[in-house]
């Protein structure tokens, strides 16, 4: 008398003898039951809790293998012919799996997002590193002394030595980091998407720094999307005429200031962000520029304009003028609106 197993073998083997088509489209189903019947698949979705960690440029075979290692999967062949067949591809991050699981059940799950063991965060554009570092420590519970000291060689990252840190290198957006990410990891993926936005735009690593550190300038000074490009052509105008920047934040960012306006002592501070008392660009970015601030860093709009002075920080309303009576009208402005609304100066 024949098993359940050899009757369930011997129906698969009519089944791709004359089963035509249907064999033809189900070829990796019957796989994967035959697989079962000969033991060398597991059945269903498993039980239990099982972690896999799919690093970047992990290949099918290096999946299937550590899928096998976790237990979550039972014969490395059966799981890399179920790679091949599946088409799927690998995204890096940790999964919560089971023990147990067929090979295309693991698969599956790991095609399903809602498996992928992450911490989502969203870095704002203008932040400091200090800040980036601060949110993002509280986010995965990485210390904020890890991110200190991984930051401490910004070479390491591929940053141009000109850098005076990785202030600005860190591209802000919404960032999925592993449960597994360590304070290195994270910085080098925020790095490495700042380098993809620079190539984008076609910029050469040897103006990676002057044009972040220009990008970095106007997000803190520009108020509304339009104005990004009036405030690069202001500084452009101004660097071309040999004048200072005068840019606040500039001076407020050396002396680690917090406020929008800044004092008599921080703009005679010697530091190297200070535009007050250096022509051209600061040393460094003092900010993380997102993607319109870098392209207004690029693609200064047209204009004679040699000042701006925002007149309403609530609305983001700014002037731009090109002689300094009309700025000084401006500057009149705003200081009218700050008596009447002290609490937005901090």
């Amino acid at each position: 008398m024949l098993s359940r197993g050899k009757v369930l073998l011997a129906l698969i083997l009519v089944l791709l003898v004359g089963g035509g088509g249907w064999a033809f489209t189900h070829k990796a189903d019957l796989r994967s039951l035959s697989n079962q019947i000969m033991n060398r698949d597991f059945a269903g979705s498993g039980s239990g809790v099982a972690r896999l960690t799919i690093r970047p440029g992990d290949g099918g075979a290096t999946v299937a293998q550590r899928l096998v290692d976790a237990g979550i999967t039972k014969d490395f062949g059966v799981t890399y012919q179920a790679v091949i067949d599946s088409g799927i591809t690998f995204y890096p991050g940790s999964y919560r799996l089971a023990k147990g699981m067929s090979a295309a059940a693991a698969l599956s799950a790991i095609a399903d997002p809602a498996r992928l063991d992450v911490t989502r965060i969203t870095i704002k554009e203008g932040l400091r590193l200090s800040f980036i570092f601060d949110q993002i420590s509280q986010a995965t519970g990485i210390s904020r002394s890890d991110f200190d000291s991984a930051a401490r060689h910004p070479s390491a990252y591929g940053v141009p030595s000109s850098a005076p840190s990785l202030e600005g290198y860190l591209f802000p957006a919404t960032y999925s980091f592993a449960k597994s990410a360590s304070a290195k990891s994270i910085i080098r993926e925020m790095v490495n998407r700042m380098r993809q936005e620079l190539d984008r735009f076609g910029v050469p690593k040897k103006r990676w720094n002057s044009t972040l550190t220009l990008a970095s300038i106007v997000q803190k000074e520009a108020r509304q999307s339009a104005d990004f490009y009036r405030v690069s052509r202001v500084f452009k105008n101004r660097i071309s005429a040999g004048m200072a920047l005068q840019s606040d934040a500039t001076v407020s960012y050396g002396t680690n200031g917090t406020t929008v306006t800044t004092t008599d002592a921080q703009r005679a501070d010697p530091n190297g962000f200070n535009t007050y008392l250096h022509t051209g660009l600061p040393i460094g970015p003092i900010s993380a520029p997102g993607a319109t601030a870098i392209d207004a860093a690029l693609h200064a709009a047209s204009g004679s304009w040699l000042y701006f002075c925002t007149v309403n920080l609530q609305t983001g309303e700014t002037v731009f003028s090109t002689t300094f009576a009309e700025h000084q009208k401006a500057v009149a402005q705003f200081q009218a609106w700050l008596q009447q609304n002290p609490g937005w100066n901090g």
